[in-house]
């Protein structure tokens, strides 16, 4: 295992959902439902599936296209993303 991989993984993945949406939510539900721990388990395991469906497909990506194109890529759709937010089209 490559720890420094592992490192950049989570600081990258912690400031990018520090006060997202999810984070919102998850904060919103907990806060309505009284049951902090329940919010927590449903917000750890549907992290874990989406984070294990966005490993499988970087790996089966990384196949057939270029590491660069990928990453080119996934700023475009990062920005796209990120106008349609602000367009308030999402």
């Amino acid at each position: 295992m490559d720890y420094r991989i592992t490192l950049a993984a989570f600081w990258t993945i912690f400031f990018a959902e520090v006060a997202d949406r999810t984070q919102i939510a998850s904060l919103t539900m907990s806060a309505t439902s009284g049951k902090p721990f329940s919010v927590w388990l449903g917000s750890v395991t549907a992290f874990t599936v989406v984070t294990a469906v966005s490993v499988t497909l970087g790996m089966l990506l990384s196949r057939y296209i270029k590491p660069e194109v990928i990453r080119y890529a996934g700023g475009v759709i990062f920005i796209l993303i990120g106008a349609l937010i602000l367009s308030n089209r999402i």
